[in-house]
């Protein structure tokens, strides 16, 4: 998995230079940030809705969806797939490959502040 993951980074990164008007990844990279998460998002609950209705062929063509946004998005963040493969090796060591790190014992600052993905403004009907 972990090469076929850096194949994608490596042509996300590729792709950064390329007309916006030939390529997605050029055009979702300059959309930006919030666009980026937005996308990761969506796809994310796309997964979720296709396995709650039991669909498993959908849930990994979901998943290859997923697994692009969130290169795109780690390329957009100057995150390199080899730290996010050294982060989980680190919590094998400690907690064993199928466990999550109980968030008490992450060492981050304080909890970030949640915001908005979009900038527009809702306009009230009356």
């Amino acid at each position: 998995m972990n090469d076929s993951v850096a194949r994608l980074y490596v042509a996300v990164i590729a792709a950064r230079g390329s007309d916006p008007a030939k390529s997605r990844t050029a055009r979702l990279l300059r959309a930006g940030r919030a666009k980026m998460a937005k996308k990761l998002a969506e796809e994310a609950v796309e997964v979720v809705i296709d396995a709650m209705h039991g669909q498993p062929e959908a849930v990994v063509r979901e998943s290859a969806d997923l697994l692009y946004n969130l290169v795109v998005l780690w390329v957009h963040s100057g995150v390199h797939p080899d730290q996010v493969w050294a982060e989980m090796s680190r919590r094998e060591q400690m907690f064993g490959i199928a466990e999550k790190v109980p968030k008490n014992l992450l060492q981050s600052p304080a909890r970030r502040k949640v915001v908005a993905l979009e900038t527009r403004r809702v306009r009230k009907r009356r």
